[in-house]
């Protein structure tokens, strides 16, 4: 494949990405549009305040898996080489941070997205699933722990490029995921804000307190 239609894989990976699939799930399942109640945000923990457990589960999966399929797609098309060699190594980069943008910034959606928590994690799985289960641990054990899904979240953000440094060393990807772990930190600013005052919801907690 030339460079021309390499490149055009990163506007494809933004498609995808602008795919919100609790606008989508919500409107298939008869539910309010997850921008009208809760948080506003398009995402898993907000569907799930209909209590729509199926809803929820759906919307997880489905913000996941396109990011995973955007890598993996760029990965087959570029060729098993593509987090190394240097063409296919910034093309993979780009598509990265294309579906992710795409994930927060959806131009099917009003440019209205989610924070990128299950994007990020299909991304990270796309590369490596190595990385993909490093970083899902991460999240697991700090949740399990301290109770906060935000919290858990950046912690994974932080350590993702962390373990991709320590599995592959120093390579334009590494600098593609810290791109998207800042992206996902300033999602999250009022989830610090939150967490600094000591207001933040706990997991399992009944609170009502946007997240």
């Amino acid at each position: 494949m030339d460079l021309n239609l390499d490149l055009l894989l990163i506007p494809l990976a933004y498609l995808i990405g602008s795919i919100s699939f609790a606008v989508v799930v919500s409107k298939c399942m008869g539910l309010p549009n997850p921008h009208s109640y809760g948080s506003g945000n398009p995402g898993a923990t907000n569907v799930l305040r209909t209590g729509n457990k199926k809803a929820a589960v759906l919307t997880l999966i489905g913000d996941a898996l396109k990011g995973y399929l955007a890598v993996m797609l760029a990965r087959v098309i570029l060729g098993n080489e593509s987090l190394t060699t240097s063409l296919g190594s910034w093309v993979l980069c780009g598509v990265v941070i294309a579906v992710f943008l795409g994930h927060l910034f959806p131009l099917f959606h009003g440019f209205k997205g989610g924070k990128g928590v299950a994007t990020a994690c299909g991304i990270l799985f796309g590369i490596n699933w190595i990385l993909g289960v490093a970083t899902l641990a991460t999240w697991i054990i700090v949740a399990m722990f301290m109770r906060y899904s935000s919290l858990a979240a950046l912690a994974a953000a932080v350590f993702g490029p962390i373990y991709f440094v320590f599995l592959f060393g120093f390579q334009p990807m590494g600098l593609a995921l810290l791109i998207v772990c800042l992206l996902l930190i300033w999602r999250h600013r009022s989830n610090i804000c939150n967490l600094l005052n000591g207001t933040e919801t706990r997991l399992g907690s009944n609170k009502k307190e946007p997240q």
